[in-house]
């Protein structure tokens, strides 16, 4: 597992106010923090409003969509399935919805706490491999929605880390959504092992896998 030079600062708001996509290249590399667990982002997703029918923004503004509507440098955090937290950092200008899902990440401080949240984890690439244990071992849940990862005194915040060379980040589409699945707004950092599995959603996709969903591990 490759670790993070120790980040130095803060993202600031004006840095992530900008186009999901360009966020999304940003965020690769930044380091997520919660109490004593850091996360160096490798996997993210873009998702805009009005125009990107996979965004949960597409129908407009709801009170579990609100965070999404800025100002940019929140945290989105949403239950899922009823099992699951998955969390996104806002972009874009305060009142115009865009975010960018946080889909996977390698561990690089508080492994201990990380493995204790996920004891059944084969390996320390396998803790934050995936949207769902990338929050839980962080221990994100819904308390955290709309926390301010620009602000020193937050429970969560977000550091920039070593830039990822453009040689190095992929792009390819999201990972099961059930609409616009072929848009290549997915970003990963090519050869992490900490890179989530690649599963196309869509009705078709839906019918073949399980019809009771399950928590990844």
């Amino acid at each position: 597992m490759s670790v993070a030079v120790p980040p130095s600062r803060l993202l600031t708001r004006d840095e992530l106010a900008v186009d999901p996509l360009d966020a999304a290249k940003l965020l690769l590399g930044c380091v997520l923090e919660a109490g004593e667990v850091q996360v160096r982002l490798t996997e993210v997703e873009a998702y805009r409003g009005g125009d990107d029918p996979a965004s949960h923004c597409y129908r407009g503004r709801t009170p579990r969509n609100e965070v999404m509507f800025g100002p940019a440098g929140h945290l989105y955090v949403y239950f899922v399935y009823g099992m699951h937290f998955c969390a996104n950092v806002v972009s874009l200008v305060d009142g115009v919805p865009g975010a960018v899902l946080l889909r996977a990440g390698e561990v690089v401080a508080g492994v201990d706490a990380a493995r204790s949240r996920r004891p059944n984890a084969r390996s320390e690439a396998e803790l934050a491999k995936g949207p769902a244990r990338l929050t839980g071992v962080l221990g994100l849940e819904r308390a955290h929605n709309g926390a301010d990862l620009t602000d020193p005194a937050s429970p969560v915040r977000l550091l920039a880390g070593d830039p990822v060379p453009p040689s190095l980040i992929r792009t390819g589409p999201r990972v099961g959504v059930a609409m616009a699945m072929d848009v290549p707004w997915r970003f990963w950092v090519d050869g992490s092992p900490a890179v989530s599995t690649y599963r196309r959603g869509g009705k078709a996709a839906r019918q073949k896998r399980s019809p009771t969903p399950r928590l990844p591990r």
